[in-house]
Protein backbone atom coordinates (compact mmCIF):
# COMPACT_ATOMS: atom_id res chain seq x y z
CA UNK A 1 0.00 0.00 0.00
CA UNK A 2 2.60 2.33 0.26
CA UNK A 3 4.39 2.09 -2.66
CA UNK A 4 0.98 2.19 -4.47
CA UNK A 5 0.51 5.66 -2.38
CA UNK A 6 3.42 7.26 -3.29
CA UNK A 7 3.53 6.14 -6.93
CA UNK A 8 0.04 8.02 -7.18
CA UNK A 9 1.14 10.56 -5.01
CA UNK A 10 4.08 10.96 -7.54
CA UNK A 11 2.06 10.85 -11.00
CA UNK A 12 -0.38 13.27 -9.50
CA UNK A 13 2.52 15.36 -9.21
CA UNK A 14 4.24 15.04 -12.35
CA UNK A 15 0.57 15.76 -13.92
CA UNK A 16 -0.14 19.32 -12.05
CA UNK A 17 3.90 19.83 -12.76
CA UNK A 18 2.98 19.69 -16.40
CA UNK A 19 0.15 21.32 -16.51
CA UNK A 20 2.17 25.14 -17.92
CA UNK A 21 3.39 23.22 -20.82
CA UNK A 22 1.03 21.00 -22.32
CA UNK A 23 -1.65 22.00 -24.60
CA UNK A 24 -4.98 22.78 -22.82
CA UNK A 25 -7.36 20.33 -25.07
CA UNK A 26 -5.99 17.19 -25.63
CA UNK A 27 -4.49 15.79 -29.29
CA UNK A 28 -6.78 13.39 -30.86
CA UNK A 29 -4.15 10.88 -31.11
CA UNK A 30 -4.23 11.00 -27.29
CA UNK A 31 -7.96 10.79 -27.12
CA UNK A 32 -7.37 8.18 -29.59
CA UNK A 33 -5.49 6.09 -27.57
CA UNK A 34 -8.58 5.76 -24.96
CA UNK A 35 -9.75 3.32 -26.85
CA UNK A 36 -6.87 0.88 -25.65
CA UNK A 37 -8.58 0.83 -23.02
CA UNK A 38 -12.13 -0.37 -24.03
CA UNK A 39 -11.74 -4.02 -23.34
CA UNK A 40 -13.21 -6.61 -22.28
CA UNK A 41 -13.05 -7.65 -18.61
CA UNK A 42 -10.13 -9.91 -18.16
CA UNK A 43 -11.23 -12.77 -15.48
CA UNK A 44 -7.75 -12.67 -13.25
CA UNK A 45 -6.59 -9.95 -11.05
CA UNK A 46 -4.20 -7.07 -11.89
CA UNK A 47 -1.87 -5.82 -9.64
CA UNK A 48 -3.28 -2.41 -8.12
CA UNK A 49 0.12 -0.50 -9.23
CA UNK A 50 -0.29 -2.44 -13.12
CA UNK A 51 -3.66 -0.44 -12.88
CA UNK A 52 -2.35 2.78 -12.11
CA UNK A 53 0.30 2.70 -14.32
CA UNK A 54 -2.25 1.70 -17.41
CA UNK A 55 -4.71 4.46 -16.01
CA UNK A 56 -2.34 7.47 -16.31
CA UNK A 57 -0.14 6.36 -19.21
CA UNK A 58 -3.21 6.15 -21.44
CA UNK A 59 -6.06 8.34 -19.90
CA UNK A 60 -3.73 11.43 -18.21
CA UNK A 61 -2.84 12.48 -21.66
CA UNK A 62 -6.47 12.44 -23.06
CA UNK A 63 -7.46 14.73 -19.95
CA UNK A 64 -8.08 18.23 -20.69
CA UNK A 65 -5.81 21.13 -18.45
CA UNK A 66 -8.71 22.54 -16.80
CA UNK A 67 -6.80 22.48 -14.07
CA UNK A 68 -4.35 24.78 -15.39
CA UNK A 69 -4.56 28.43 -15.64
CA UNK A 70 -5.50 28.94 -19.40
CA UNK A 71 -8.46 27.17 -19.42
CA UNK A 72 -11.24 29.53 -19.38
CA UNK A 73 -14.53 27.53 -20.44
CA UNK A 74 -17.88 26.87 -18.71
CA UNK A 75 -16.72 28.47 -15.17
CA UNK A 76 -14.56 25.45 -13.98
CA UNK A 77 -12.19 26.62 -11.47
CA UNK A 78 -9.07 24.77 -10.49
CA UNK A 79 -8.04 23.42 -7.05
CA UNK A 80 -5.87 25.05 -4.48
CA UNK A 81 -3.17 23.31 -2.98
CA UNK A 82 -4.55 23.02 -0.18
CA UNK A 83 -7.92 21.67 -1.09
CA UNK A 84 -6.42 19.28 -3.86
CA UNK A 85 -4.10 18.02 -0.68
CA UNK A 86 -7.12 17.75 1.39
CA UNK A 87 -9.38 16.16 -1.16
CA UNK A 88 -6.46 13.19 -1.54
CA UNK A 89 -6.26 12.78 2.24
CA UNK A 90 -9.83 12.62 2.73
CA UNK A 91 -10.55 10.03 -0.11
CA UNK A 92 -7.78 7.65 2.17
CA UNK A 93 -9.90 8.30 5.06
CA UNK A 94 -13.12 6.82 3.08
CA UNK A 95 -15.75 8.60 5.40
CA UNK A 96 -18.97 8.29 5.15
CA UNK A 97 -20.59 12.19 5.95
CA UNK A 98 -24.21 10.88 6.28
CA UNK A 99 -23.96 10.99 10.52
CA UNK A 100 -21.75 12.36 13.16
CA UNK A 101 -21.26 8.92 14.29
CA UNK A 102 -20.25 7.86 10.94
CA UNK A 103 -17.65 10.65 10.80
CA UNK A 104 -17.70 12.67 13.59
CA UNK A 105 -14.39 14.30 11.50
CA UNK A 106 -16.31 15.09 8.95
CA UNK A 107 -19.18 16.39 10.68
CA UNK A 108 -17.09 18.78 12.63
CA UNK A 109 -15.34 20.38 9.45
CA UNK A 110 -18.95 20.81 7.99
CA UNK A 111 -20.03 22.57 10.89
CA UNK A 112 -16.93 24.97 11.26
CA UNK A 113 -17.33 25.51 7.06
CA UNK A 114 -20.73 26.26 7.85
CA UNK A 115 -19.74 28.97 10.33
CA UNK A 116 -17.09 30.41 8.39
CA UNK A 117 -18.99 30.49 4.67
CA UNK A 118 -21.93 32.20 6.46
CA UNK A 119 -19.70 34.90 8.49
CA UNK A 120 -17.59 35.45 4.90
CA UNK A 121 -20.67 35.86 2.51
CA UNK A 122 -22.67 37.76 5.19
CA UNK A 123 -25.41 35.03 5.52
CA UNK A 124 -27.27 35.11 8.54
CA UNK A 125 -24.97 32.86 11.34
CA UNK A 126 -28.44 30.55 11.73
CA UNK A 127 -28.92 29.14 8.06
CA UNK A 128 -28.61 25.81 7.58
CA UNK A 129 -26.32 24.72 4.68
CA UNK A 130 -26.12 21.87 2.73
CA UNK A 131 -22.87 20.13 1.22
CA UNK A 132 -23.88 18.58 -2.01
CA UNK A 133 -22.70 17.76 -5.56
CA UNK A 134 -22.70 21.02 -7.20
CA UNK A 135 -25.53 23.99 -8.17
CA UNK A 136 -27.96 21.86 -9.97
CA UNK A 137 -28.16 20.03 -6.51
CA UNK A 138 -27.62 23.02 -4.46
CA UNK A 139 -30.94 24.67 -6.26
CA UNK A 140 -32.88 21.75 -5.74
CA UNK A 141 -32.30 21.61 -2.39
CA UNK A 142 -32.94 25.13 -1.74
CA UNK A 143 -36.13 25.05 -3.65
CA UNK A 144 -37.14 21.70 -1.51
CA UNK A 145 -37.27 23.98 1.53
CA UNK A 146 -39.07 26.86 -0.69
CA UNK A 147 -41.62 23.82 -1.66
CA UNK A 148 -42.12 22.80 1.71
CA UNK A 149 -42.31 26.53 3.16
CA UNK A 150 -45.05 27.27 0.89
CA UNK A 151 -47.04 24.49 0.71
CA UNK A 152 -46.75 23.95 4.64
CA UNK A 153 -48.26 27.25 5.56
CA UNK A 154 -51.34 26.41 3.55
CA UNK A 155 -51.47 23.27 5.96
CA UNK A 156 -50.02 20.62 2.97
CA UNK A 157 -47.37 18.44 4.27
CA UNK A 158 -45.66 17.83 0.23
CA UNK A 159 -43.19 15.19 2.00
CA UNK A 160 -45.33 12.98 3.39
CA UNK A 161 -48.70 13.45 0.45
CA UNK A 162 -46.50 14.46 -2.66
CA UNK A 163 -48.13 16.90 -5.52
CA UNK A 164 -50.71 14.95 -5.91
CA UNK A 165 -53.57 17.07 -5.01
CA UNK A 166 -51.23 20.17 -3.82
CA UNK A 167 -52.65 23.65 -3.79
CA UNK A 168 -50.47 25.37 -6.59
CA UNK A 169 -47.26 27.00 -6.62
CA UNK A 170 -46.33 29.72 -9.04
CA UNK A 171 -42.29 30.19 -10.05
CA UNK A 172 -40.98 32.82 -11.52
CA UNK A 173 -37.88 33.47 -13.25
CA UNK A 174 -36.19 35.51 -15.36
CA UNK A 175 -35.93 34.90 -19.26
CA UNK A 176 -32.12 34.03 -19.13
CA UNK A 177 -32.09 31.57 -16.47
CA UNK A 178 -30.10 28.91 -16.11
CA UNK A 179 -30.78 25.16 -17.05
CA UNK A 180 -29.51 24.10 -13.91
CA UNK A 181 -32.50 25.65 -12.04
CA UNK A 182 -34.89 24.39 -14.98
CA UNK A 183 -33.74 21.23 -14.62
CA UNK A 184 -33.96 20.93 -9.98
CA UNK A 185 -37.59 22.72 -10.81
CA UNK A 186 -38.30 19.75 -13.20
CA UNK A 187 -36.70 16.61 -10.72
CA UNK A 188 -39.16 18.42 -7.95
CA UNK A 189 -42.14 18.38 -9.78
CA UNK A 190 -42.61 22.03 -10.67
CA UNK A 191 -42.04 21.49 -14.19
CA UNK A 192 -39.54 23.29 -16.57
CA UNK A 193 -42.51 25.20 -18.46
CA UNK A 194 -44.87 26.40 -16.02
CA UNK A 195 -42.61 29.35 -14.96
CA UNK A 196 -43.50 33.05 -15.43
CA UNK A 197 -40.76 34.19 -17.59
CA UNK A 198 -39.58 38.37 -16.70
CA UNK A 199 -38.11 40.02 -19.42
CA UNK A 200 -34.45 41.13 -19.04
CA UNK A 201 -32.08 43.88 -19.88
CA UNK A 202 -29.43 44.36 -22.43
CA UNK A 203 -27.27 42.54 -20.29
CA UNK A 204 -29.73 40.06 -19.08
CA UNK A 205 -30.73 41.14 -16.06
CA UNK A 206 -34.30 40.55 -14.59
CA UNK A 207 -36.25 43.93 -14.84
CA UNK A 208 -38.06 44.90 -12.09
CA UNK A 209 -40.30 47.28 -14.08
CA UNK A 210 -41.34 44.01 -15.71
CA UNK A 211 -42.44 41.85 -12.50
CA UNK A 212 -45.42 40.15 -12.64
CA UNK A 213 -48.11 40.30 -9.23
CA UNK A 214 -46.08 38.03 -6.76
CA UNK A 215 -48.51 36.16 -4.06
CA UNK A 216 -47.69 34.39 -1.41
CA UNK A 217 -47.52 30.81 -2.77
CA UNK A 218 -44.90 32.08 -5.44
CA UNK A 219 -41.31 30.89 -5.60
CA UNK A 220 -39.12 34.15 -6.86
CA UNK A 221 -35.61 33.21 -8.63
CA UNK A 222 -32.75 35.52 -9.09
CA UNK A 223 -29.67 34.95 -10.49
CA UNK A 224 -26.22 36.47 -9.04
CA UNK A 225 -24.17 36.42 -12.32
CA UNK A 226 -25.48 35.45 -15.71
CA UNK A 227 -23.56 32.99 -17.21
CA UNK A 228 -23.03 34.66 -20.56
CA UNK A 229 -22.34 38.75 -18.70
CA UNK A 230 -21.82 37.66 -15.14
CA UNK A 231 -24.72 40.25 -14.60
CA UNK A 232 -26.72 40.51 -11.40
CA UNK A 233 -30.29 40.60 -11.18
CA UNK A 234 -31.31 43.78 -8.99
CA UNK A 235 -32.07 41.83 -5.45
CA UNK A 236 -31.63 44.87 -3.44
CA UNK A 237 -34.65 46.59 -5.44
CA UNK A 238 -36.97 43.02 -6.32
CA UNK A 239 -36.45 41.13 -2.87
CA UNK A 240 -38.78 43.43 -0.71
CA UNK A 241 -41.39 43.74 -3.46
CA UNK A 242 -41.40 39.76 -2.92
CA UNK A 243 -40.68 40.61 0.56
CA UNK A 244 -44.20 42.43 1.19
CA UNK A 245 -46.09 39.57 -0.78
CA UNK A 246 -44.92 36.69 1.73
CA UNK A 247 -43.27 34.58 -1.92
CA UNK A 248 -40.43 32.97 -1.63
CA UNK A 249 -36.70 34.86 -3.02
CA UNK A 250 -34.56 31.82 -4.00
CA UNK A 251 -30.94 32.91 -5.93
CA UNK A 252 -28.71 30.74 -8.19
CA UNK A 253 -25.55 31.89 -7.66
CA UNK A 254 -23.47 29.32 -9.01
CA UNK A 255 -20.26 31.78 -9.18
CA UNK A 256 -21.67 34.83 -8.72
CA UNK A 257 -22.23 34.27 -5.02
CA UNK A 258 -18.65 34.65 -4.20
CA UNK A 259 -18.61 38.13 -4.74
CA UNK A 260 -20.14 38.94 -1.67
CA UNK A 261 -16.84 37.80 -0.47
CA UNK A 262 -14.86 40.46 -2.43
CA UNK A 263 -15.35 43.80 -1.19
CA UNK A 264 -14.76 45.53 -4.42
CA UNK A 265 -17.31 43.08 -6.11
CA UNK A 266 -20.31 42.82 -3.42
CA UNK A 267 -21.75 46.10 -4.45
CA UNK A 268 -22.72 43.85 -7.57
CA UNK A 269 -24.75 41.08 -5.30
CA UNK A 270 -25.95 43.90 -3.17
CA UNK A 271 -29.16 42.81 -1.54
CA UNK A 272 -29.27 39.09 -2.15
CA UNK A 273 -28.42 38.19 1.47
CA UNK A 274 -32.25 38.75 2.01
CA UNK A 275 -33.26 35.76 0.04
CA UNK A 276 -34.86 32.63 1.97
CA UNK A 277 -32.47 30.39 -0.25
CA UNK A 278 -29.25 30.85 -2.25
CA UNK A 279 -27.45 28.20 -4.51
CA UNK A 280 -23.74 27.76 -5.53
CA UNK A 281 -20.75 25.50 -6.84
CA UNK A 282 -17.90 25.55 -4.34
CA UNK A 283 -15.79 24.10 -7.27
CA UNK A 284 -15.77 26.93 -9.23
CA UNK A 285 -14.63 29.95 -7.38
CA UNK A 286 -13.32 28.16 -4.02
CA UNK A 287 -11.26 26.20 -6.37
CA UNK A 288 -11.66 23.06 -4.17
CA UNK A 289 -11.82 19.56 -6.49
CA UNK A 290 -15.23 18.09 -7.97
CA UNK A 291 -17.71 17.78 -7.16
CA UNK A 292 -19.18 20.39 -4.47
CA UNK A 293 -21.88 22.76 -4.22
CA UNK A 294 -23.51 24.50 -1.59
CA UNK A 295 -27.19 25.14 -0.52
CA UNK A 296 -27.78 27.83 1.72
CA UNK A 297 -31.47 28.58 3.69
CA UNK A 298 -32.27 31.01 6.31
CA UNK A 299 -34.21 29.14 8.12
CA UNK A 300 -32.87 25.72 8.62
CA UNK A 301 -36.18 24.16 9.86
CA UNK A 302 -37.69 24.24 6.41
CA UNK A 303 -34.68 22.65 4.94
CA UNK A 304 -34.30 19.85 7.06
CA UNK A 305 -38.30 19.29 6.89
CA UNK A 306 -37.47 19.27 3.26
CA UNK A 307 -34.50 16.52 3.35
CA UNK A 308 -34.62 14.84 6.51
CA UNK A 309 -35.32 11.09 6.56
CA UNK A 310 -35.30 8.83 9.87
CA UNK A 311 -34.72 4.70 9.99
CA UNK A 312 -34.31 2.29 13.60
CA UNK A 313 -30.69 1.64 12.46
CA UNK A 314 -29.98 5.19 11.88
CA UNK A 315 -28.41 6.24 15.18
CA UNK A 316 -28.88 9.95 15.56
CA UNK A 317 -26.89 12.54 18.04
CA UNK A 318 -27.57 15.97 19.38
CA UNK A 319 -25.40 17.91 17.27
CA UNK A 320 -25.83 18.47 13.77
CA UNK A 321 -26.61 15.70 11.52
CA UNK A 322 -24.93 16.04 8.19
CA UNK A 323 -27.92 14.16 6.38
CA UNK A 324 -30.70 16.01 7.27
CA UNK A 325 -29.55 18.97 5.02
CA UNK A 326 -29.17 17.07 1.58
CA UNK A 327 -30.71 15.01 -0.55
CA UNK A 328 -28.31 12.27 -0.23
CA UNK A 329 -28.04 9.72 2.37
CA UNK A 330 -24.72 8.39 2.38
CA UNK A 331 -21.97 10.87 0.32
CA UNK A 332 -18.19 11.73 0.50
CA UNK A 333 -16.93 14.42 2.66
CA UNK A 334 -17.11 17.36 0.74
CA UNK A 335 -16.75 19.54 3.87
CA UNK A 336 -12.73 18.94 4.14
CA UNK A 337 -11.89 20.45 1.51
CA UNK A 338 -13.96 23.41 1.89
CA UNK A 339 -12.38 23.55 4.88
CA UNK A 340 -8.96 23.42 3.72
CA UNK A 341 -9.54 25.93 0.87
CA UNK A 342 -11.06 28.27 3.21
CA UNK A 343 -8.55 27.82 6.33
CA UNK A 344 -5.89 28.38 3.35
CA UNK A 345 -7.15 31.48 1.83
CA UNK A 346 -8.43 33.02 4.59
CA UNK A 347 -10.50 36.35 3.80
CA UNK A 348 -8.22 38.19 2.12
CA UNK A 349 -6.98 35.67 0.00
CA UNK A 350 -10.27 34.55 -1.37
CA UNK A 351 -11.40 38.23 -1.55
CA UNK A 352 -7.92 38.60 -3.83
CA UNK A 353 -8.67 35.45 -6.01
CA UNK A 354 -12.08 36.96 -7.16
CA UNK A 355 -10.96 40.62 -7.81
CA UNK A 356 -7.69 38.98 -9.22
CA UNK A 357 -9.83 36.93 -11.90
CA UNK A 358 -11.97 39.71 -12.39
CA UNK A 359 -9.28 42.12 -13.48
CA UNK A 360 -7.82 39.88 -15.91
CA UNK A 361 -11.21 39.23 -17.50
CA UNK A 362 -11.18 43.40 -17.70
CA UNK A 363 -7.83 42.66 -19.81
CA UNK A 364 -9.00 39.99 -21.96
CA UNK A 365 -11.58 43.07 -22.67
CA UNK A 366 -9.07 45.02 -22.93
CA UNK A 367 -7.43 43.59 -25.78
CA UNK A 368 -9.82 42.14 -27.68
CA UNK A 369 -11.43 45.86 -28.10
CA UNK A 370 -8.10 47.55 -28.94
CA UNK A 371 -7.74 44.72 -31.46
CA UNK A 372 -10.97 45.82 -32.84
CA UNK A 373 -13.45 42.96 -31.30
CA UNK A 374 -16.88 43.31 -30.35
CA UNK A 375 -17.05 42.51 -26.49
CA UNK A 376 -20.94 42.57 -25.96
CA UNK A 377 -21.03 42.56 -22.26
CA UNK A 378 -20.06 45.11 -19.38
CA UNK A 379 -17.58 43.25 -17.92
CA UNK A 380 -18.33 43.46 -14.50
CA UNK A 381 -17.17 40.44 -13.00
CA UNK A 382 -15.40 37.46 -14.41
CA UNK A 383 -17.11 36.71 -17.88
CA UNK A 384 -16.24 37.87 -21.18
CA UNK A 385 -18.19 37.98 -24.39
CA UNK A 386 -16.43 38.92 -28.04
CA UNK A 387 -17.59 38.58 -31.38
CA UNK A 388 -15.22 38.29 -34.31
CA UNK A 389 -17.98 39.32 -36.73
CA UNK A 390 -20.47 37.43 -38.43
CA UNK A 391 -21.51 34.01 -36.72
CA UNK A 392 -19.52 31.41 -38.94
CA UNK A 393 -16.65 33.52 -38.57
CA UNK A 394 -16.31 33.62 -34.88
CA UNK A 395 -17.49 30.04 -34.53
CA UNK A 396 -14.58 29.24 -36.59
CA UNK A 397 -12.25 31.46 -34.15
CA UNK A 398 -13.68 29.75 -31.67
CA UNK A 399 -12.80 26.52 -33.45
CA UNK A 400 -9.56 27.17 -34.05
CA UNK A 401 -8.70 28.38 -30.55
CA UNK A 402 -9.56 25.15 -29.08
CA UNK A 403 -7.49 23.38 -31.71
CA UNK A 404 -4.11 25.76 -31.22
CA UNK A 405 -4.66 24.33 -27.70
CA UNK A 406 -2.51 27.57 -26.10
CA UNK A 407 -5.54 27.96 -24.27
CA UNK A 408 -9.65 26.60 -24.46
CA UNK A 409 -12.60 29.06 -24.39
CA UNK A 410 -16.25 28.34 -25.19
CA UNK A 411 -18.93 29.39 -27.45
CA UNK A 412 -22.23 30.65 -27.08
CA UNK A 413 -25.29 32.15 -28.58
CA UNK A 414 -26.91 35.05 -26.44
CA UNK A 415 -29.42 37.82 -27.56
CA UNK A 416 -28.88 36.70 -30.81
CA UNK A 417 -25.62 37.48 -31.07
CA UNK A 418 -22.85 34.19 -31.66
CA UNK A 419 -20.08 34.66 -29.17
CA UNK A 420 -17.08 33.30 -27.57
CA UNK A 421 -17.65 32.97 -23.86
CA UNK A 422 -14.28 33.66 -21.59
CA UNK A 423 -14.47 32.61 -18.19
CA UNK A 424 -11.98 33.40 -15.57
CA UNK A 425 -12.37 31.56 -12.44
CA UNK A 426 -8.81 29.61 -11.99
CA UNK A 427 -6.54 30.66 -8.91
CA UNK A 428 -3.91 29.01 -11.30
CA UNK A 429 -4.48 32.02 -13.61
CA UNK A 430 -1.79 34.59 -13.87
CA UNK A 431 -1.11 37.26 -15.61
CA UNK A 432 1.96 35.90 -18.07
CA UNK A 433 -0.87 33.59 -18.75
CA UNK A 434 -3.63 36.08 -19.19
CA UNK A 435 -1.00 37.65 -21.85
CA UNK A 436 -0.26 34.68 -23.84
CA UNK A 437 -3.79 33.64 -23.93
CA UNK A 438 -4.64 36.84 -25.27
CA UNK A 439 -1.95 36.76 -27.65
CA UNK A 440 -3.24 33.31 -29.10
CA UNK A 441 -6.43 34.44 -29.65
CA UNK A 442 -5.55 37.49 -31.36
CA UNK A 443 -3.30 35.68 -33.63
CA UNK A 444 -5.44 32.87 -34.35
CA UNK A 445 -8.19 35.38 -35.32
CA UNK A 446 -5.93 37.13 -37.64
CA UNK A 447 -4.83 33.90 -39.36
Amino acid sequence: MDELVFDAASRASDYIAGLGSRRVAPTPEAVERLKLLDIPLQDASLSPLEVLTELDEIASPATVASAGGRYFGFVIGGSLPAALAANMLAAAWDQNAVLQLASPAASALEEISRKWLLSLLGLPAVSGVGFVSGATMANFTGLAAARHALLDRQGWDVEARGLFGAPPITVVVGDEVHVSLLKALSLLGLGRERVVRVPVDGQGRMRPDALPNLSAPTILCLQAGNVNTGAFDPAAEIIPVARQTGAWVHVDGAFGLWALACPSRSKLAEGIEQADSLATDAHKWLNVPYDSGLAFVREPLYLRAAMSASAAYLIEVAQREPNHYVPEMSRRARGVEIWAALRSLGRSGLADLVERNCRQAARFAEGLRLAGYEVLNQVVLNQVLVSFGDPQRTREVIRRVQEDGTCWCGGTEWQGHTAMRISVSSWATSDADVERCLEAILRVAKG
